[in-house]
C-alpha cells in the first residue's frame, strides 16, 4: 500500500494556539534543509520553505515533492510538528510519491488518455 504524501504547512501555534517558541524556529527548521549555492550564499530548499499565515503566524510549507528526493526528511518534519504539538495544515489531495504518480494523475484530471 503507497504512504499517503500530501502538502503541508506547519504553523507556530500549539493545538491549544499559543505561539511556538524560539520566535526562529522556522528560519532554523528549513535551515537544516538548506544549502549553499554557487554564489556562497545560503538557500532554503525549494520544498522547505517558511514565512507567515494569513494571521502571521510563522510557518513552514513542506512540498509533498520532498517524499520523492528524502522520505526521511519528509517524515521528520510530520513527526517534528506532532512531536512539538503544532498545528498542520494540509493543502490538497493525496500525491502519488513519485513523478510517474503524479503525472499519470494530472494527465487523467485532464481529461488526457
Amino acid at each position: 500500500m503507497k504512504p499517503t504524501v500530501r502538502n503541508f504547512v506547519i504553523v507556530g501555534l500549539t493545538s491549544s494556539g499559543k505561539r511556538f517558541r524560539p520566535s526562529d524556529w522556522a528560519e532554523r527548521l528549513c535551515g537544516i534543509m538548506s544549502q549553499f549555492g554557487s554564489d556562497h550564499k545560503m538557500r532554503y530548499s525549494p520544498y522547505v520553505q517558511p514565512g507567515p499565515d494569513e494571521n502571521g503566524a510563522k510557518t513552514v510549507r513542506v512540498d509533498a515533492r520532498l517524499y520523492d528526493v528524502e522520505p526521511l526528511a519528509y517524515h521528520f518534519l510530520l513527526n517534528f510538528a506532532k512531536d512539538n504539538d503544532l498545528q498542520l495544515r494540509f493543502l490538497d489531495e493525496e500525491t502519488p510519491p513519485n513523478d510517474e504518480g503524479r503525472q499519470e494523475k494530472e494527465g487523467q484530471e485532464k481529461g488526457s488518455p
